[in-house]
């Protein structure tokens, strides 16, 4: 009986390419196994991709609520933003796919899982610390750092001698790269290397240009339930289903583009352009709700610890006890943050107009500038003052 692997295939030309070759290289039985997070698939043409290529096993799983529900409102919680601008869309989604494989490998008794990033990138890494995480003894393969189809037109040749399907885009060099999930979608490399050059509107799938986009106000309400919103506009959906509904509003706002150069784990700066329009929305709005919510204390400390919480995110240390650790804070912090908040969407922008919470911590008594029917002495503030003016009155005489 042939050893088996558990791929992560797309049905693309790179993944169909790098099942073939497992097959030819290491004699193996080749399980197709394709997740669907919420990028645009089709099953059929998946199938029919791994069974033209001798593959009995093809799994497809539709994983968009969990991925929403585990990985992306736990992320979402700790407004994890790496180098304060992305949301993190690819990182999150590893973790996931890479599970299930792990949990498929158990199943089929594989003894090999295997993923198409490249030698280069960040997803290589998070890829194989989530497998070495789950299965300390798993065999990883990874083609693209042991093969030697170094370039697009030998990858394309390889596909030719083996009669794999290439799509007419594929015969010249691609544009750019894409990734994509509920979340956001991904672009980079080709044109879009040099950091100077403006990318092309053609670039963007998932949002208008805010400077195209409609010129009226979208009003929206979420309601959130222990930091996790529950419903839209007074009706309650699904995660998975409130994300795709968030994706719409905020793309035709022109809201979550962003263009960086940001500094991968594996030691290179790269260029990248996302689109989050829902994560972008979602946000802010929860932002809202903690700033009712939330302790001063418990929210200091909360932003405090959010880089470094997206940074493991980021380098792909999802299974890791210090992401658990501060992920238990997180969501300790979580148990008040109870409300609506209402927002406009225009043009690119997120504008709250409003917050209110069965738990808030806002008094609006206590902050009048008008006489509150709370007791509160004004003269308390005097000693406050001094005593916190203590050491930089003391340095002060100290000096002279």
């Amino acid at each position: 009986m042939k050893k088996k692997i558990i791929l992560a295939y797309s049905g693309g030309l790179d993944t169909s390419v790098i099942l073939k070759w497992l097959q030819e290289n290491y004699n193996a039985e080749v399980i197709a196994y394709t997740a669907n997070i919420g990028q645009e698939i089709d099953k059929k043409k998946i199938i029919k991709s791994a069974k033209k290529l001798g593959v009995n096993k093809v799994i497809i799983e539709n994983l968009k609520n969990i991925f929403v529900k585990e990985y992306v409102y736990p992320m979402i919680r700790g407004h994890a933003v790496y180098e304060g601008v992305y949301l993190l869309g690819t990182s999150i989604a590893r973790p996931l796919i890479a599970k299930r494989q792990i949990n498929i490998a158990k199943k089929y008794k594989a003894y090999a899982v295997s993923h198409g990033s490249t030698g280069k990138g960040n997803d290589q890494v998070r890829f194989e610390l989530a497998y070495l995480s789950l299965n300390p003894f798993i065999k990883i393969i990874a083609p693209w750092r042991e093969w030697n189809l170094s370039s697009r037109t030998m990858l394309i040749e390889y596909a030719e001698k083996n009669q794999i399907s290439i799509p007419k885009d594929k015969k010249g060099e691609a544009p750019f790269s894409v990734d994509a999930n509920l979340l956001h979608i991904s672009a980079e490399g080709k044109v879009l290397e040099d950091p100077w050059v403006e990318p092309n509107e053609l670039v963007f799938s998932r949002t208008k240009s805010p400077i195209e986009a409609k010129d009226s106000v979208t009003e929206i309400t979420l309601t959130f339930h222990k930091g996790d919103p529950v419903e839209l506009n007074s009706k309650k959906l699904s995660p998975a289903f409130l994300l795709s509904e968030l994706n719409k509003l905020g793309g035709e706002n022109g809201i979550g583009r962003i263009d960086i150069v940001e500094n991968r784990f594996v030691g290179m700066k790269s260029r990248g352009i996302y689109e989050t329009p829902g994560g972008t929305i979602l946000y802010h709005m929860r932002k809202a709700i903690e700033s009712i919510t939330l302790d001063k204390g418990a929210s200091h400390l909360k932003e405090e610890l959010m880089p470094k919480y997206a940074e493991l995110i980021y380098n792909g240390l999802w299974f890791s006890p210090e992401r658990s650790m501060l992920q238990s804070a997180i969501d300790l912090s979580q148990q008040n943050v109870n409300g609506v908040v209402r927002a406009k969407l225009y043009k690119g922008n997120v504008i709250i107009t409003g917050r209110r919470s069965p738990n808030s911590l806002y008094d609006e008594d206590l902050v009048t500038f008008e006489e509150g029917s709370i007791n509160y002495d004004h003269s308390d503030a005097k000693g406050f003052i001094k005593l916190n003016a203590l050491r930089l009155m003391m340095n002060k005489i100290k000096q002279n």
